[in-house]
């Protein structure tokens, strides 16, 4: 006896419908576009690797965070090519401006006062 055999899919063409169903779609779609700066980043402007995670979007902005003064100059110079790349990426979309919020790292203390 021959057993027929379903299709297989891919688990990344499933969760979007998983999720929907669920009511988890937008913390899908964020979770990419988060996982998607992060990659554009690591890409596009190598020194902020790991020191740059996205905030919030809030068309026609996209907020992210830098990690000191120099990371976050670098980003905002290339402001036009993050945006543009950012817009095909998965989770990503066509926004203007880019806007960049100095913080410091989690577990990094500010020195003391003299």
């Amino acid at each position: 006896m021959h057993q027929r055999r379903r299709p297989v899919h891919r688990l990344g063409d499933l969760l979007p419908g998983i999720a929907s169903q669920l009511g988890l779609d937008e913390e899908l779609r964020k979770a990419r576009a988060i996982s998607s700066w992060g990659r554009i980043v690591e890409e596009q402007v190598p020194p902020a690797s790991g020191a740059s995670q996205l905030l919030e979007i809030r068309p026609p902005v996209l907020y992210v965070s830098a990690d000191d003064a120099s990371i976050g100059q670098e980003l905002r110079l290339r402001s036009a090519e993050l945006l543009d790349a950012f817009a095909t990426a998965p989770g990503g979309q066509r926004l203007l401006e880019l806007h960049v919020v100095l913080r410091r790292p989690r577990g990094r203390q500010s020195p003391e006062p003299r």
